[in-house]
């Protein structure tokens, strides 16, 4: 059987302030291609250049990666700050599109950070643009230096922070084998209200959601607010969600 090819969104970005791509972290498309066993294939966070009805016919699965912009308010209801730029409106409009179709259609769909977020709104749900701001909640943005720098060494970036307490017999339960586990937290905005079919399956410490499925999807629809893409080569959490996706991939593949 050929191997499944997964689309991995692409994020817009500007090279020296003057050429704009579209980008995707390597590490998503080594865990696609290392641990899931699919080809990935990058396409354009733009609805101008992307259809997601013809994306989906060529595609097995989908990925939506974390990025530095957050989803924007008006997807939500809310009005804009410029505090909380930078805004990516043009992969908005395709990965809310695209949500809502994989789910539609049974294909497999992995949110990760911003992914998980964007699946969220795209059910009607809302976002905080900075999580740590409400009462009780710890900082979930990636570590700094003293002199307000990103750290240096990934290692520290991407270490386990704090514990998510799974749903029992919940589908994280069941593919981690296990209700609590610990995660990497790189993220500012986060889940405020759940969408309509969107189910809660992990919480954090701080009352943070952290994982959450999609209700009565016939295929995987499964999303996380922590960065699995981070060494699932190694890392037993991640790899077993890589490893999932995967087989759902080739039972859709099978069954087509």
């Amino acid at each position: 059987m050929r191997r499944p090819v997964v689309g991995v969104i692409g994020n817009a970005h500007r090279i020296e302030n003057r050429f704009t791509v579209q980008m995707v972290g390597e590490r998503n498309l080594r865990a696609v291609a290392e641990v899931s066993g699919a080809v990935p294939l990058m396409f354009a966070g733009s609805p101008e250049i992307t259809e997601v009805s013809a994306l989906l016919d060529v595609v097995d699965g989908v990925v939506l990666t974390g990025a530095r912009a957050n989803v924007h308010p008006t997807r939500f209801n809310t009005e804009p700050c410029a505090a909380h730029e930078p805004y990516d409106i043009h992969r908005d409009d395709v990965a809310l599109a695209l949500s809502e179709a994989c789910v539609a259609r049974g294909v497999p769909i992995f949110g990760i950070c911003r992914g998980l977020q964007e699946m969220n709104v795209a059910f009607g749900g809302s976002l905080h643009p900075e999580i740590r701001e409400i009462p009780g909640r710890m900082n979930h943005r990636m570590p700094r230096l003293e002199n307000g720098e990103i750290h240096p060494d990934p290692t520290v970036v991407f270490a386990d922070r704090h514990d998510v307490a799974l749903t029992p017999g919940g589908a994280f339960a069941k593919i981690l084998g296990r209700e609590t586990i610990r995660v990497n937290s790189l993220h500012g905005q986060g889940i405020l209200e759940p969408g309509k079919r969107v189910v809660i399956e992990g919480i954090a410490e701080d009352g943070t959601i952290e994982a959450i499925r999609i209700a009565d999807a016939p295929g995987f629809a499964l999303g996380v607010q922590w960065h699995a893409e981070y060494d699932p080569q190694r890392n037993p959490i991640n790899r077993a969600l890589f490893e999932a996706f995967g087989d759902a991939l080739r039972e859709r593949r099978r069954a087509a």
